[in-house]
């Protein structure tokens, strides 16, 4: 299990901070979409969602485990299985319930925070972007978006697949260069609840019993 959550938001779903020197291509219609999307998502005090998050080799998802997140503006909180991991605005906690472990840092620059929709902006300057048409995903007739890395940065290129009328994300398909598959496919979505103010707090207290690590 840790390899999977390490590999969820350090690995698969990190995207570098790069120099660019080849032109930049963004196809209209694509751009349109997701500037929708992305508009949708900003407009909402917060947004909830299950996700299954699968990984796999050779295109071939082996392995898939259940997931929640939430989010208020860039504040956030992850749970897959016995990992929790929570971003106050300031600071990153993992939590291991498995191990008894907590690992703190700071966001970097060459990282983003975990999220399916973390494209919705690193696609405007990281990325050419290609329209690919339609595709049925549980039974809603998707468009489907390739992002293509303008500079190599570890990733061959990224489908995403939105419901336009909705103007939500349904799934996220991140293909390795060394032939490694993520997919994030979200469950269920919910915006604008009532959230416990403590939601993204990280609570000293309820884990004294814990090793910290503050890197």
């Amino acid at each position: 299990m840790k390899k999977i959550i390490s590999k969820v938001v350090v690995g698969t779903l990190v995207v570098g901070s790069i120099g660019f020197v080849q032109a930049q291509k963004i196809d209209a219609k694509a751009k349109k979409i997701l500037d929708d999307i992305t508009a949708n998502y900003n407009s909402k005090k917060n947004s909830y969602f299950k996700f299954a998050f699968g990984s796999g080799m050779n295109g071939a998802v082996s392995k898939t485990e259940p997931g929640i997140y939430y989010s208020a503006g860039n504040k956030y909180k992850l749970k897959i299985m016995e990992t929790e991991q929570i971003f106050d605005g300031n600071k990153i906690y993992n939590i291991n319930t498995e191990d008894m472990e907590v690992t703190v840092a700071k966001p970097n620059a060459n990282s983003t925070m975990f999220s399916p929709i973390n494209y919705l902006t690193t696609y405007r300057k990281d990325y050419n972007v290609v329209y690919g048409g339609k595709k049925a995903v549980d039974g809603v007739n998707a468009d489907l978006i390739k992002l293509t890395p303008v500079k190599a940065n570890g990733l061959k290129y990224i489908y995403l697949y939105v419901d336009s009328a909705k103007k939500q994300m349904l799934k996220l398909e991140q293909y390795g260069n060394n032939k490694d598959i993520s997919v994030i496919a979200i469950k269920e979505y919910k915006e604008n609840q009532q959230l416990d103010p403590n939601m993204f707090v990280f609570d000293k207290a309820k884990f004294k019993n814990y090793l910290v690590t503050e890197l």
